[in-house]
Formats: structure tokens, C-alpha cells, sequence
């Protein structure tokens, strides 16, 4: 049975590690207490939050991760920007902040110019269509630290005070909007290159998924990015609210516990799944929305669906909460968006 600790990634250290670094970095907060600029508290958040009067400056920060080894099998970096804009705009979009621009830095073993070519261009065709700007940048060659290459990035962006979203607005009785991913998004690859390399070997990115593609071309897929879309709902920086939402869950690593929980408190309140929906079953409440290829690395590996729903998304990426007299009316813009779109469930008193 396959876990993500077997592939080399341990979450619950990770975790530790995280909440360590918060306490570190909220430490310095009382350095700028009473200024402009000062910081707010976002317990368990996606972004963090700067005090700049009228308005806060949202910053954050996220990476591609061991995604970028499947582009270096296959030799295509093309779609990795995507990857890369979506990890980073789509935490800042949980705040309600409109991002306006994104800094990146690739370190890597050696410095290959057609490579970086390939990746910068996919970025900037990324942040075109999401409206951000990319001021700067770095690339620095690590030949005695980096085996191949990491790319990171970092966001910037804005939300009004009064559109400012924490989930403290969360009530029984709202409804969760579950918007489809495309895919596995930029989490849980370690675990998927585990499983295909013990099941087909070095080459297993050559190996026939069906459909015409192979596995390398359907776990390279790039990020579906929510940013824009999510703008039209919530108003970009500057214009009126479209819906009051509630709330919105990034589904990155950690899954739906690992990033629900996040937003809603849950000393206060349960979640209830939508019952009828197509295979619905109540043990693996997620497993009806999983991408055939998760479902398929499920049963290659062994994985258990609690295992699979901690490590991937299962077939959702972002999840919007908002009030039930609202629903419909949400669902019209998210439409207009063009998101596939489910009702995940129900958030009910404890």
C-alpha cells in the first residue's frame, strides 16, 4: 500500500515545520504595530495580510514542486507557468485580493537558456490572461546544491477592507460550491511518479494512458488558474461585490480536511456532503469527483482513499462558500466563467 510518506514526503512534519515558521514570522509583527503596513493575524489562511489603510496588500508564495521533474522527463516546460501563477494567485484569490503582480525565481543545476525561454514563456502568456504583471525576477545556477530545478514564486496583491474575506462571515446553511480541476494541479507528485516508476519502471512517463496520450502528457497537464474568474464574483479591486461569499478553500496539498478546516471553524461548525450526487458514496465522500487518472494511481498503488484525499485534490481545486440565498445567483457567474461546477455539500451547526 502506497502512501505519500513512501514516496519521501512527510506531511505531518511538514506541518510542524509550518507552524513553527508562522510563530517565527508572526514575531515580527509588533515591528510594525501602529504603522503602515502592519500585519493581520490569519490563523490557518492562504496569504498573509498587510494593513495599508484603505485596503490590504496580500502577499504569498508557492513553487511548482517536484512537478517540474515530469517536465524535465517529457522536455516540455511549456505549460509549467501555469502551474507555477495558479499556486500562488489562487491562494491570494482566498482573501478576495485581485493580484497584481508575480516575482519568480528559478534556482537549477545548470542554467539552460532554451529551458528558461520555454518556462518564462509560458508564465507570461499565464499572467497575461489573468491581468498580472511580472516586475522581476531571479535565476541562479546551484550546481553544488540542486539536483535539476525548483521555480518559485511570489504574489502581490489587493483587497479592500470591506471585501476582505476570512471565513469569520461563515454560517450554517451555506452552501459549497465545488469548482473541477483539470488535474493534479502542482500537489502530491511525489507520490504519483512513486507509484507509475514501481508499476512501469524509469520510462513510465512514455507508458499509454489511452485516449492518445501518455501518462507523462496527463499528469503534466497544466493548472486550471481561478484568479480571473473568481474576480467577476467577487469584484476586482475597486468594484462592486457581485455576491457576499463567505468563503473560498484553496484545494492544494492537504486536501479537503487539510484545507476546509482552514476557513471554517470546526468547534462551531460540521459539513455535511451533498448525498445526490451521481456515485456518491458516504465511506469516500470525494471519490465521485476524482480524475480517472487519481482513481487509476488509486488502485495501482494501493492507495487508500483517505491517503488519496489528503495527498491530491480528487478532482477539485477550488471551493467557493457563500450564503444559500445567494446559490443560484453564484452560479450564474460562475458560469459566465466558464467553471464546471458542483454542490460539494453544506455547512451545518454543531
Amino acid at each position: 500500500m502506497s502512501t505519500y510518506k513512501d514516496s519521501g514526503v512527510d506531511i505531518e512534519a511538514g506541518d510542524q515545520a509550518s507552524r513553527l515558521a508562522y510563530g517565527h514570522a508572526k514575531a515580527t509583527f509588533a515591528g510594525r504595530e501602529g504603522m503602515i503596513g502592519s500585519a493581520a493575524i490569519l490563523e490557518g489562511g492562504f496569504s498573509g495580510a498587510l494593513d495599508m489603510g484603505d485596503f490590504f496588500l496580500i502577499q504569498n508564495d508557492d513553487g511548482v514542486g517536484s512537478k517540474v521533474m515530469i517536465a524535465e522527463m517529457i522536455g516540455d516546460y511549456s505549460t509549467l507557468g501555469f502551474d507555477l501563477l495558479a499556486m500562488v494567485v489562487d491562494d491570494a484569490i482566498c482573501t478576495g485580493a485581485e493580484v497584481i503582480s508575480v516575482t519568480n525565481t528559478v534556482d537549477t543545476e545548470k542554467v539552460d537558456a532554451k529551458i528558461v525561454d520555454a518556462m518564462m514563456a509560458g508564465l507570461s502568456q499565464a499572467c497575461l490572461e489573468q491581468k498580472v504583471v511580472i516586475p522581476g525576477g531571479e535565476i541562479a545556477e546551484l550546481s553544488s546544491q540542486v539536483i535539476g530545478m525548483t521555480w518559485n514564486a511570489s504574489a502581490v496583491g489587493i483587497v479592500e477592507k470591506d471585501k476582505f474575506i476570512d471565513g469569520s462571515k461563515v454560517a450554517a446553511g451555506d452552501k459549497v460550491i465545488a469548482l473541477r480541476s483539470h488535474g493534479f494541479r502542482s500537489n502530491g507528485f511525489s507520490l504519483v511518479r512513486h507509484i507509475l516508476k514501481e508499476n512501469f519502471g524509469e520510462k513510465w512517463f512514455d507508458e499509454d494512458f489511452g485516449n492518445g496520450q501518455s501518462w507523462g502528457e496527463v499528469v503534466l497537464k497544466p493548472s486550471l488558474i481561478y484568479h480571473r474568474g473568481l474576480l467577476g464574483l467577487l469584484g476586482a479591486y475597486g468594484e462592486k461585490r457581485a455576491v457576499d461569499v463567505h468563503g473560498l478553500v484553496h484545494m492544494t496539498g492537504g486536501g479537503f480536511e487539510g484545507n476546509f478546516w482552514r476557513v471554517v471553524d470546526r468547534e462551531r461548525f460540521d459539513f455535511e456532503f451533498n448525498e445526490g450526487l451521481e456515485g456518491f458514496d458516504a465511506s469516500a465522500p470525494l471519490l465521485c469527483h476524482a480524475h480517472e487518472a487519481m482513481k487509476r494511481l488509486m488502485d495501482m498503488g494501493q492507495v487508500s482513499y483517505e491517503e488519496a484525499a489528503k495527498t491530491w485534490n480528487m478532482g477539485l481545486g477550488m471551493l467557493v462558500i457563500v450564503p444559500a440565498e445567494e446559490f443560484e445567483r453564484s452560479l450564474e457567474f460562475l458560469d459566465d466563467a466558464g467553471f464546471e461546477h458542483v454542490l460539494l455539500g453544506e455547512i451545518v451547526q454543531k
